[in-house]
């Protein structure tokens, strides 16, 4: 007997977190049966202790960066029998499975390819730091990608989209940078976008295992030099 949420591939790239790793698999395999682990290179036993888990396991022999981690997941679960709903998952524990369910139930209710989270919209549970607050929504504005799309978070890792999504991403930028380049690519495709409010959990670990405001800059400079500018 099938059981619930079998045709959902969730995509969980991971640098160094065998600290966590184990008690996030642990709470997305609780829900889904399907998970995937990208080791982008970590040397720390995150892949051993992501198989321990019972993920399927995908290996990086170095460390490429998230984009390229989350590129080599999809083409990894499209690739599955029956996969039809794709998930990207963060592995630092910031992240929340009744989220995944909510946006998950919007993609299959709603007339939408993808579902992006956001800490800034009515109903969200927003703990976000106010620098890092003022940063993320000032950059959203400012792109008139996302204010096309009427999205209001420039970088959250948590999405839910389609198979239609899934065969048509082609991730060319590796590092932080591919959170523009994939609302690029859905104003390109003509993907229909919403958001769903959800809850972003900052924990000293992943506080500390967080990107600094300076990669703003680096991610408009990466748009720059690869012709995705995140306008």
């Amino acid at each position: 007997m099938d059981t619930p949420y079998q045709d959902v591939w969730v995509i969980v790239p991971a640098f160094n977190e065998a600290s966590v790793i184990a008690d996030v698999l642990a709470d997305l395999r609780a829900i889904f049966p399907n998970v995937v682990c990208v080791d982008d290179g970590s040397t720390d036993g995150t892949a051993d202790v992501a198989r321990t888990a019972g993920a399927h396991l995908v290996r990086h022999p170095v460390n490429l960066g998230q984009g390229a981690a989350i590129q080599t997941g999809v083409e990894y679960a499209r690739s599955r029998p029956g996969a039809a709903v794709f998930v990207t998952f963060d592995a630092d524990g910031q992240h929340c499975t009744k989220d995944v369910v909510a946006m998950i139930d919007r993609l299959t209710a709603e007339d939408v390819d993808l579902v992006i989270g956001t800490r800034f919209g009515p109903g969200a549970v927003s703990h976000t730091p106010p620098v890092k607050r003022f940063v993320l929504r000032a950059a959203a504005w400012l792109s008139p990608r996302n204010r096309a799309l009427g999205l209001t978070d420039a970088h959250n890792g948590l999405r839910v989209f389609d198979k239609l999504v899934a065969d048509e991403l082609d991730l060319t930028m590796s590092g932080m940078s591919h959170a523009s380049e994939i609302i690029a690519l859905a104003v390109e495709k003509r993907w229909r976008v919403t958001e769903e409010p959800v809850e972003i959990l900052y924990t000293d670990y992943s506080m500390s295992k967080g990107q600094p405001l300076i990669n703003g800059v680096n991610i408009v400079f990466d748009g720059l030099l690869r012709g995705r500018m995140p306008r």
